[in-house]
């Protein structure tokens, strides 16, 4: 008998459907088992960590200045009388003693001529009154002698000392006025400014240039009102010109001015230039950096370990034994750019989390990667 074989394929395809079916439900079965087992283990995520450590940090402030001198003088003649001379422009380097400019000397000369004749006189009325007070004394024991006489003769005398005394402080005073004509550098200084010309005639004191000094420079800064308190308690304080970044040399607080500039309402403060190196110049910029130590201890960390609960900073501490988190709130004495310096909340030698804060759970186990020291 011969059997169709349409029915015989078919019951072969059917076979192999279930064999199919089989082997896929057994990957299934074991699939969702091994998820079982791994979603019942806990989950260690690993974190890095860093040691809190307490220090007293020095605290440090940065201000702009300029150099500039201690004194600038403007330097005048202390007579009048018309300038025929001047030897200096702006910029001159000035030595002790150097000449700076000059005024007509002729009125000052004829002075000194009419003093010297007048010391020639009273000298030589001197000399007549204590000649006649010497021959007069010849005759003491004589008839002719009188008493009064003798003071009469001793008064003149006296009195024409003192106009020799008079005559010659006139001279000196002329020949003063003669040397004043003369303007000349009282110490070493640079030339900033020139006030008169040649031909000008010149009041008593009034201005011809502005000297400054070069043997005492200072950095000049301008003080915000809260900075005064680190001004005033800085143990150090360096400089640094932006000519030459890098090199930082010392400076010492001469000067707090005790009110505040009108423009700028900053309290101008002057510091001295303890060792001055050999290209400062006068109007150079300089960073002034000050520093004084922390009364406050506190613990640097960086702003990525700072969880922010609220409006209240706290970081993630990770236990020792366990390695699990827990958050505990902090109080951040001072922010910076990129760390936070904590002054209470954790204790010295505590593990926190220094990073990837957000994707913490409390009671959650980590395994800490790196350990570092701030």
């Amino acid at each position: 008998m011969r059997l169709p074989k349409f029915p015989l394929r078919l019951a072969l395809l059917g076979v192999g459907v279930a064999a199919v079916a089989g082997a896929g439900f057994t990957t299934w079965s074991w699939n969702a088992n091994a998820s079982r087992a791994v979603a019942s283990e806990p989950v260690i995520r690993p974190a890095k960590a860093m040691e809190i450590a307490y220090r007293q940090p020095a605290q440090s402030l940065v201000l702009a200045g300029t150099v500039v001198p201690r004194i600038e003088t403007t330097l005048g003649f202390r007579v009048a009388g018309k300038i025929v001379s001047r030897v200096v422009d702006v910029g001159a380097v000035m030595r002790p003693g150097q000449l700076i400019a000059q005024l007509d000397p002729t009125d000052y000369r004829l002075a000194v001529d009419n003093a010297r004749a007048a010391l020639a006189s009273a000298e030589g009325d001197y000399l007549r009154a204590k000649a006649d007070h010497d021959r007069y004394l010849q005759l003491r024991n004589t008839s002719v002698f009188n008493a009064q006489t003798l003071d009469q003769r001793q008064s003149a005398a006296t009195t024409a000392l003192a106009r020799v005394d008079q005559a010659k402080s006139q001279l000196a005073s002329a020949e003063n006025n003669l040397a004043y004509t003369e303007l000349r550098a009282d110490g070493a200084g640079l030339v900033t400014a020139v006030l008169a010309e040649v031909g000008q005639v010149m009041a008593q004191g009034q201005g011809l240039v502005k000297v400054a000094r070069t043997d005492e420079l200072e950095i000049l800064v301008g003080v915000p009102e809260h900075r005064l308190g680190v001004v005033r308690l800085a143990e150090a304080a360096t400089f640094e010109l932006w000519s030459d970044s890098g090199r930082r040399f010392a400076a010492r607080l001469r000067e707090l001015s005790p009110s505040a500039d009108p423009m700028t309402r900053t309290y101008p403060a002057r510091f001295s230039v303890v060792d001055p190196p050999a290209f400062i110049g006068l109007g150079m910029t300089a960073s002034l950096t000050l520093t004084r130590p922390d009364t406050q201890a506190v613990a640097e960390v960086p702003l990525s370990a700072i969880f922010q609960q609220g409006a209240q900073p706290a970081v993630w501490v990770i236990d020792p034994v366990t390695s699990t988190v827990s958050l505990r709130a902090v109080t951040v004495a001072r922010w910076r750019n990129d760390t936070a310096l904590i002054a209470s909340g954790v204790a010295d030698g505590d593990l926190i989390a220094a990073a990837g804060v957000h994707k913490l759970e409390a009671g959650q186990k980590v395994r800490p990667l790196q350990q570092a020291q701030r």
